[in-house]
């Protein structure tokens, strides 16, 4: 039990981090609104407020149990892809397909908790791939169908395979590693910490010393001195984290930061063309002031499988 507690005890740290940082956060929030009364921060109180109960979810789920958070995640995957499926135009032959869309939500997050790596990386992007077209021509509607079927795999990938590598770090088998399986708590803890950090320190520094954009087009605020310093100060935390919950060595630390920052960009700008070719702002409006679950998860799509894969090619 000592043992256990011991190997608890830097994730315990971590999550206290993350709280105090929270409550930081939430403090300045409140200095600001009371100090300038006449500008408007209600956007940013929601936001605070909004990252106090996802803060408290992840934590629970953390501490409570594996399974949980093996259930939590596959909640995420079917409510981006709920919000996915609202979005997107469907034809209305293929509204029944949907529901074996959906189902593969379950049996991909069986994979997860059973740990069997091989029907997890094969069941979406070669079973579900092959399976859907067949099920969208038996009503034998064939105009728009393959346009349909790329944008019904694409919504798979996005929101359920991608994500589910999150999910699969708590089961992955580390050399030395607990067998309660705190390791993989951490490599998840750290790259979910760091990947929504690197989204506010791309937006801080952008703010702050943004002039040449990136891609003005699909997303006007991105910049290059917000992407880089994003990059840096991201790179730099991943170093000073890493050996508080990860078996990454410096190197490794500073590559896999580097990793999520340039990778959590590239899904970020990524979910913003989808919304802009359908003409949207939000993905939705479940979180309020960050918008839909696929506006909080869009850097994740991205981060999620290449973290995964840097890890476990290194590592196990």
């Amino acid at each position: 039990m000592s043992q256990m507690m011991t190997a608890l005890q830097p994730l315990h740290l971590a999550l206290l981090g993350i709280w105090g940082l929270l409550i930081a956060a939430s403090l300045l929030v409140w200095a600001l609104a009371r100090s300038r009364p006449d500008k408007d921060y209600s956007e940013l109180v929601q936001r605070t407020q909004s990252w106090w109960g996802m803060i408290a979810i992840f934590t629970a789920a953390f501490l409570l149990s594996r399974t949980l958070s093996i259930i939590v995640f596959a909640l995420v995957s079917f409510l981006a892809l709920k919000e996915y499926f609202s979005m997107i135009p469907t034809r209305r032959a293929d509204r029944r397909v949907l529901f074996w869309a959906y189902l593969a939500i379950p049996v991909q997050y069986y994979w997860v908790a059973d740990g069997w790596y091989g029907m997890f990386a094969v069941f979406i992007p070669v079973y579900m791939f092959l399976f859907l077209p067949f099920a969208m021509l038996l009503s034998q509607q064939t105009d728009g169908f393959l346009k349909a079927v790329g944008t019904l795999n694409w919504g798979l990938m996005l929101c359920v395979f991608a994500i589910s590598h999150a999910a699969f770090l708590l089961v992955l088998p580390l050399p030395g590693a607990a067998e309660d399986g705190a390791s993989g708590a951490g490599l998840l803890l750290f790259l979910v910490f760091l990947t929504q950090f690197n989204d506010v320190a791309q937006y801080t520094w952008g703010k702050l010393f943004g002039r040449h954009k990136i891609v003005p087009v699909v997303s006007p605020k991105k910049t290059w001195e917000g992407f880089l310093g994003g990059l840096a100060t991201t790179t730099l935390l991943a170093v000073l984290v890493a050996p508080l919950v990860t078996p990454f060595g410096p190197l490794h630390a500073a590559i896999a930061g580097a990793l999520i920052a340039a990778a959590g960009f590239i899904g970020d700008v990524t979910v913003s063309a989808v919304k802009r070719d359908l003409g949207v702002k939000d993905t939705g409006a479940l979180i309020p002031g960050h918008g839909g679950i696929m506006d909080r998860i869009d850097s994740l799509t991205f981060t999620a499988p290449l973290f995964f894969h840097f890890t476990r090619y290194f590592y196990t």
